[in-house]
């Protein structure tokens, strides 16, 4: 399917200009940096699975990763556990509860369901193949980098902010660990997990890595195959569409018909595969922990372009 490049700048700017001065929601607040980030902060960007590049407003500000990071390190999971044990490990299943919900663990058996909430990202990073916390790290950075086309770099700054406040998510390592579902030390698990976390990416690379995807693991900006397996793209939109968007994920499923995610430093993403990958970043964030001008903007284009993975319409035009 070919979009007219004309029409998705429109869209793109549109959206931006329409959304720049809604209000509502709040930044994150339990974790201290995320709390400090300007909340006027507004980019937009899409990037087709060709290697187009189209963005409005701050599109190149830096801003933390935070929980869209879990889609990369899944990649890296299946890659290294296959896709059968990884879907028997960590599972594709709504929770229907928190990304950080303790209850959900305890009610599955100490035990994730879902790689896109906090307990199967941690059992996630388990599961990649590494001698120990750094060569883990370093893969997972590695990874993120290549998605994004550039290498990006940890935030020490949110590093320190996450590591000094993530006691909850110590708490479900161990529940993991204690229902035998977490496949290294769980505590070093939890300190990977958190700094996959505290990466810096823009709103364009955030759109490159999406489009990755949509392009079936070949980076539309450098020709690299990120993925190595093609076979694993359809798995990880299935997971962004089931838990992509925490509780919201059915909603916008319904909605907007395209496999999403977002992160509570105000990132979103959504992929319409074979074609391009919408991205937006925005700090304030509604009670479930999505970006509230991101979602609106993503959904937005997603409509003026008529992108809809459950529509009729034959895509390989």
């Amino acid at each position: 399917m070919k979009i007219d490049k004309a029409a998705i700048q429109e869209a793109v700017s549109t959206a931006h200009r329409d959304h720049s001065g809604d209000d509502g929601g709040k930044n994150a607040s339990y974790i201290p940096y995320l709390a400090s980030v300007d909340p006027s902060l507004f980019g937009v960007a899409v990037v087709t699975a060709d290697g187009d590049v189209f963005e409005a407003g701050d599109a190149r500000f830096e801003f933390a990763l935070e929980s869209i990071s879990k889609i990369f390190s899944m990649a890296l999971a299946m890659e290294d556990a296959g896709l059968n044990d990884f879907h028997d490990k960590v599972g594709a299943d709504p929770t229907g509860d928190p990304f950080n919900s303790v209850v959900s663990v305890v009610l599955h058996g100490d035990s994730p369901v879902s790689p896109l909430v906090n307990a199967g990202a941690m059992a996630t990073v388990s599961l990649i193949r590494a001698d120990g916390a750094e060569q883990r790290w370093d893969k997972i950075l590695a990874a993120q980098g290549a998605f994004a086309g550039r290498r990006n770099a940890l935030s020490d700054v949110v590093n320190d902010s996450e590591q000094s406040t993530n006691f909850h998510n110590r708490a479900i390592a161990w529940l993991l660990y204690s229902g035998g579902t977490m496949y290294s030390d769980p505590m070093e698990a939890c300190d990977v997990y958190t700094r996959q976390c505290s990466t810096l990416v823009t709103t364009v690379d955030l759109a490159t890595m999406g489009a990755t995807i949509a392009a079936r693991g070949i980076n539309p900006l450098t020709r690299e195959r990120v993925i190595s397996n093609p076979a694993l793209v359809p798995p990880m939109l299935a997971e962004m569409t089931m838990e992509g968007l925490y509780t919201a994920s059915g909603d916008w499923a319904y909605r907007v018909g395209l496999p999403g995610k977002s992160g509570v430093g105000g990132g979103m993403l959504a992929v319409m595969p074979g074609v391009l990958a919408i991205a937006a970043f925005s700090p304030p964030l509604d009670p479930v922990g999505n970006s509230v001008r991101g979602r609106k903007a993503v959904a937005q284009i997603a409509e003026a372009l008529n992108l809809n993975l459950y529509n009729a319409r034959d895509y390989s035009e």
